[in-house]
C-alpha cells in the first residue's frame, strides 16, 4: 500500500490493524507523479470510500483520495474521552470542518481519513429490510457486506447505569420487546453496536483499508479534489480523471485507463459530493453560469432536496425529534459547538467559543449524567444546496428548512409526549420547545433527490459515463436508527457488486 502525506510518500507491506493505526513504521520517499493510469479513481475516504477502495483492489488498481490526513495519530478522533473536542476544534487542520446551514445551525462534515466514522458518536445500527428493499439492494449480497465491516471494526458498547436506567424507562412505558444487544433495526427496546472498543478507542473506516491489496491500492493524503477531468467529444460526457492538489498547493493530474469499465467514483458526502459535481460542471445551469463553470452536464437536480435529521435539545440536557430515541453518557453529553439554549441566529463564532470554554470549566461530575435524543428519520422539510465561490476548501451554502414541513413538527411533538413519559417530569416540558429556536443537527445530512443523479452505463441521454456515486447523497432517507453503519456495508456491497459486474460471480472478494 502506498500512502501520501504531504509531498512524502510512504511504501509498505499488507497493513494489519494494528499497523495501520500506527503508519509510522514506513519509510519515506519524495513524491512523483509517476503518469500511471489507475481502474478506479475514488474521490473521499471516508466511511463509504475506504471499504470500498480495500474491496476494488482486490483485483483492480485503485487510487484513493482524502483531503485530511489520518486518525491514527489524532486523540481527538482516537479516543472516546475526546470525542467532544473533535468537534470543538475549528483550525485548518481539524479533522471535523465545521459549517453553519443558513438556518444558522452548526453542524461539522469530515476532513480525515476514514471521514464520518473518525468524528462521530460512533454508534452503529444496520437499516431494516423495508430500506433494502426500496433502494433495490440484493439482500443476500447486504447480508454479507454488514458482518465484513462489523468482524472488523464494530464491538458491543459498555452498558453503563444510564443506559439500563433508560431501557427500564422504554419498557415500563411500553415501548417493547426487549432485544437486547443486536445490530438490527427492529421495534422495541435494544442495545445497538458502537466503533469504540471496551477500551474507549475508535475504529474508523480508515482500519478497512487493511484488507486491501497492497500492491494495488494507493491512498493520497492531504489530497484535495478541485475537480473532475471529462471527455465530452463524444455522444455523453465521460469522466477520465481528477486534478488535485497536495497540501503545499501543487497541482496533480491522476487518470483512469482506457478501459471503458474503469471509473471515478465520487465519495465526498452530502456536502462534498453536489459541490465537486458543480464545480466539475456538472448541475443546474444557472448556477453554472453564475460562477463562469463550463457546462459538462446541465442536470437541475444536483444539492436539491438537501436534508438533516433534525434533534431538539432544550437547556434541561434533553433532546428529541420522531422515530428513534437514543442516550448519551458521560462525555457525550458535553455538546460542544451546538448550542441548544441559543437560538440559532445567535450562534456567533464568538458564541461557540464562549460555549465551549464554559462546557471545558464545568466540573468532572457533570459529565456523569447523560442526555435523551430522539431523531426525525424521514424529515419531510427539504432545502439545497448551493456554491459560494469556486473554491472546493469552502463550504457551500447550504439550507436544511427544519420543521418548514408541518408532519416534522407534529413528530417532534410526539417525540415530546414519549420523553415526557420516560423522565416523569413536568419541569422537562417547561423546558422543551420543538422550533426553528432550538433545533440543532445531528449530523446526519443527506441529499434526498441525488438517489439517480447519475444513472450508471445506460442509454439515457442525459448521462455521464464512467461516473458513480457511492456514499449518503444517494440515500432518500437516513436508514437504521442511524446511518453509519450502513454506508460502511454500502462501500463494501458496491465494491463486491462492480467486481462481479466487470468480473462475474466468481470476482476474487
Amino acid at each position: 500500500m502506498q500512502v501520501v502525506a504531504s509531498t512524502s510518500i510512504h511504501t509498505g507491506t499488507h497493513l494489519s490493524n494494528q499497523q495501520a493505526r500506527s503508519p509510522r513504521h514506513h519509510r519515506r520517499r519524495s513524491y512523483q507523479e509517476t503518469g500511471g493510469r489507475y481502474d478506479y479513481i475514488i474521490v473521499g475516504g471516508g466511511t463509504a470510500g475506504c471499504p470500498l477502495a480495500a474491496t476494488l483492489s482486490q483485483n483492480f488498481s485503485v487510487l484513493l483520495l482524502e483531503r485530511g490526513g489520518v486518525p491514527f495519530s489524532n486523540v481527538n478522533v482516537s479516543f472516546l474521552s475526546n470525542f467532544h473536542l473533535a468537534l470543538a476544534d475549528t483550525s485548518p487542520t481539524s479533522a471535523s470542518q465545521y459549517f453553519i446551514s443558513t438556518d444558522g445551525v452548526l453542524n461539522s462534515r469530515a476532513r480525515v481519513l476514514g471521514g464520518g466514522s473518525s468524528i462521530n458518536a460512533g454508534f452503529y445500527t444496520r437499516a431494516n429490510a423495508g430500506f433494502i428493499k426500496r433502494v433495490g439492494w440484493d439482500e443476500k449480497l447486504v447480508n454479507e457486506s454488514y458482518p465484513w465491516v462489523e468482524k472488523q471494526i464494530v464491538h458491543q458498547p459498555t452498558f453503563a447505569p444510564w443506559q439500563r436506567a433508560l431501557r427500564d424507562s422504554l419498557l415500563d412505558v411500553g415501548v417493547s420487546p426487549f432485544n437486547g444487544f443486536t445490530y438490527d433495526h427492529i421495534y422495541g427496546t435494544k442495545v445497538g453496536g458502537t466503533i469504540f472498543d471496551r477500551f474507549g478507542r475508535r475504529h474508523t473506516s480508515a482500519e478497512l483499508l487493511a484488507s486491501a491489496d497492497p500492491k494495488k491500492i494507493t491512498v493520497l493524503i492531504h489530497a484535495t479534489v478541485q475537480k473532475i477531468l471529462f471527455d465530452t467529444s463524444g455522444k455523453r460526457p465521460k469522466a477520465v480523471g481528477v486534478l488535485f492538489k497536495d497540501e503545499n498547493g501543487k497541482q496533480h493530474r491522476a487518470y483512469v485507463s482506457n478501459n471503458p469499465k474503469s471509473e471515478v467514483i465520487l465519495s465526498t458526502g452530502a456536502l462534498g459530493t453536489p459541490q465537486m459535481l458543480m464545480l466539475s460542471g456538472v448541475g443546474p445551469k444557472a448556477e453554472l453560469e453564475k460562477f463562469k463553470i463550463p457546462i459538462v452536464l446541465d442536470n437541475e437536480f444536483v444539492g436539491k432536496g438537501m436534508a438533516d435529521n433534525p434533534m431538539n435539545a432544550p437547556s434541561s440536557g434533553y433532546g428529541q425529534s420522531k422515530d428513534s430515541i437514543h442516550c448519551h453518557h458521560g462525555i457525550m453529553s458535553a455538546e460542544i459547538g451546538q448550542l441548544s439554549t441559543i437560538p440559532p441566529k445567535q450562534r456567533t463564532p464568538e458564541a461557540v467559543q464562549d460555549y465551549i470554554r464554559r462546557k471545558r470549566e464545568l466540573p468532572h461530575e457533570a459529565f456523569k449524567g447523560g442526555f435523551i435524543l430522539e431523531k426525525i428519520a424521514k424529515p419531510m422539510s427539504t432545502g439545497e444546496l448551493t456554491l459560494v465561490n469556486t473554491n472546493v476548501d469552502d463550504n457551500p451554502s447550504v439550507s436544511f428548512n427544519y420543521f418548514s414541513h408541518p408532519d416534522d413538527l407534529k413528530s417532534c411533538v410526539q417525540g415530546i409526549r414519549m420523553a415526557a413519559k420516560l423522565v416523569q417530569s413536568q419541569h422537562f416540558l417547561n423546558y422543551t420547545k420543538c422550533d426553528q429556536q432550538t433545533v440543532e443537527s445531528i449530523l446526519n445530512a443527506s441529499v434526498k433527490a441525488n438517489v439517480n443523479l447519475i444513472p450508471k452505463h445506460t442509454n439515457d441521454t442525459k448521462s455521464l459515463e464512467q461516473l458513480r456515486v457511492v456514499d449518503i447523497s444517494t440515500f432518500n432517507e437516513s436508514p437504521g436508527t442511524n446511518p453509519q453503519g450502513t454506508i460502511l456495508m454500502m462501500g463494501r456491497y458496491m465494491g463486491v457488486k462492480i467486481l462481479r459486474d466487470r468480473l462475474g460471480k466468481t470476482a476474487g472478494v
